[in-house]
């Protein structure tokens, strides 16, 4: 195809779609931290660099990003529903983002868009509410450039360690899609470079998407290559080696996320396939591990992404649920030009391999509480309950960010906003990850974290079940517990590309009898990462060299549900 017809010249975006793309941001005073970038497609933040007047209208009206002490939430809904919302204990740091849930039960968070990353550690009955805050190793200074990505691909691997890699910022609130990459060891805490995998398309990996297959291996995605670029990590030699991407349509995977399904497959929902014919897509592909190719995964009801002329060519996070559905949000912006406003979602049946209309996401949105509210580049996390907690705002990223439950019964609940910072924030502030306990952890780019508590008990068949484990431990040393659904049948958080925070992997929790104090052994070499129902595994945990002694009980926690507990 001719160069300018290729999606990484960003040429097509026309002016109105551009109109289109500001329509819904709204302007907010200004703040000492100025605004927070928005994870803008290739194209689009391509089509901005040679338009700096566009440019400039849109990063004027995007939310800033909140300094300093947290900012009650103005206006604040509170509906009769749902859950409830409780402060963090205020980090050492402006701004918080990418939290990772790491092996030993705590918790790693980036300083936004800088090299500098803290740990929470929850407090001896397993609480993060109270929980203390220790600076971690920062990243390393990678071929004459200091590492500090926002927006990249992450992932704990079964080993314990975490990998990210690519960037669509990097210090700097100015895209470079960054092929630079690096792995943290949890227990020396100290991060090592990682070379970007050989060969064409690998120049950039900016915002990419990432997943650990099913077989534990983390498979990665160029943001910005054309054709398709994947490749497959090697923890041992920190290399690659090349597999295949999605092919379908422009043969282009920008904006797109990874889903893991119970067939050990891997869903995206394509943003691009009708670019060239000013089209919307309908279409979905799966990736099979043993072949390494990506096959038809049927077509959505409705288009889910953002409407081609609206110019942002975004979707929301999709969500798998412990009954085999997923439900993937849409990502309408509402502009001007769209035929509707209204934010779709779809309902995928993996074991049928089949679509149905979800409900549109309510109009709460917006200055007046009326307009639409999208999830363009928002996060979602799957609680034990078995609902869906969401963020979404209005147009691309505006204020107020709202959230909402969507129910097992496929209803969406507004739910209650967070106790700060919600009427200044777009929804793409927001990650959210699924703690051991069944909360749910927030960031959004203040020092103030925050956890959400949903309401009912978690769903009994999601839990996983202990088959084998020593009826004695000591401390100081590692063993192997053996049983089914270790890790869940979810990932557990979601956004797409851009921030990916899985939790499904086995939690070791032991509980002392008598003072009833908790503590996480960290466990390793998980011998699958499978979400299918009822799979086998096992995976090793170290006992704390400080443990209480005594009479106890062992749990293993997947996406925040609990097996029932054994003596020990």
């Amino acid at each position: 195809m001719s160069r300018s017809r290729n999606l990484n010249t960003g040429a097509a975006l026309g002016a109105a779609a551009v109109v289109g793309l500001m329509a819904g941001a709204q302007s907010a005073a200004a703040s000492p931290r100025g605004p927070v970038p928005h994870p803008l497609s290739v194209v689009t933040a391509r089509y901005l660099h040679g338009h700096p007047a566009a440019r400039a209208e849109l990063f004027a009206q995007l939310p800033r990003s909140p300094a300093g002490a947290a900012v009650p939430t103005v206006g604040r809904v509170t509906p009769p529903a749902g859950g409830t919302w409780q402060a963090v204990t205020t980090a050492p740091v402006d701004g918080l983002c990418n939290p990772l849930l790491l092996t030993d039960g705590t918790v790693m968070m980036a300083s936004c868009n800088t090299p500098v990353w803290y740990k929470l550690t929850p407090d001896s009955s397993g609480n993060y509410v109270d929980g203390t805050w220790s600076v971690l190793a920062s990243l390393p200074i990678i071929r004459g450039t200091q590492y500090a990505p926002q927006y990249h691909a992450s992932a704990v691997l079964p080993d314990g360690r975490v990998i990210i890699m690519g960037g669509e910022y990097n210090g700097s609130n100015t895209e470079v899609w960054t092929n630079q990459g690096a792995i943290y060891d949890p227990i020396a805490d100290q991060w090592t470079a990682v070379n970007p995998p050989a060969g064409d398309g690998w120049a950039e990996i900016g915002d990419a998407q990432g997943v650990v297959l099913a077989d534990g291996t983390f498979m990665l995605g160029a943001c910005c290559s054309q054709p398709t670029a994947n490749a497959l990590f090697d923890p041992q030699t920190l290399g690659w080696t090349a597999t295949g991407g999605p092919s379908a349509g422009a043969n282009y995977q920008d904006e797109q996320g990874y889903e893991l399904l119970p067939s050990k497959n891997v869903l995206t929902v394509d943003i691009w396939t009708n670019y060239f014919s000013n089209g919307d897509a309908t279409n979905a592909e799966q990736y099979t591990a043993s072949s390494g190719t990506w096959s038809s995964a049927g077509n959505t009801p409705v288009p889910l992404a953002d409407p081609f002329v609206c110019g942002s060519f975004e979707i929301g996070p999709a969500v798998l649920r412990g009954d085999g559905t997923l439900v993937a949000f849409g990502g309408n912006t509402g502009c001007r030009q769209a035929a509707s406003p209204a934010d779709p979602t779809a309902i995928y049946n993996a074991k049928k391999g089949t679509w149905k209309a979800g409900p549109n996401v309510p109009a709460t949105c917006g200055s007046g509480g009326k307009t639409s509210c999208d999830l363009a580049d928002a996060p979602a996390a799957l609680l034990p309950n078995g609902n869906i907690l969401f963020a979404a705002s209005a147009g691309f990223g505006g204020k107020p960010t709202h959230f909402f439950e969507y129910s097992a019964k496929n209803a969406i609940q507004q739910v209650a906003d967070p106790l700060f910072n919600a009427h200044a924030s777009g929804a793409y502030y927001y990650n959210l990850m699924v703690l051991p306990n069944g909360q749910i952890l927030m960031t959004d780019f203040s020092n103030t974290a925050e956890i959400y508590s949903g309401t009912g008990s978690p769903v009994a068949t999601w839990a996983p079940a202990i088959t084998k484990v020593p009826a004695t431990l000591k401390a100081g040393k590692s063993y192997v517990v053996r049983g089914k659904q270790l890790n869940g049948r979810s990932q557990g958080g979601y956004y797409g590309d851009d921030v990916q925070m899985s939790t499904n992997y086995p939690i070791v929790r032991i509980t002392n009898t008598a003072s009833g104090h908790v503590v996480y052994a960290r466990t390793s070499n998980h011998s699958t990462m499978s979400v299918t129902p009822n799979a086998a595994g096992s995976t090793h945990f170290a006992v704390p060299h400080t443990i209480e002694k005594g009479a106890s009980s062992v749990s293993v926690i997947a996406n925040g549900i609990a097996s029932a507990p054994v003596s020990v």
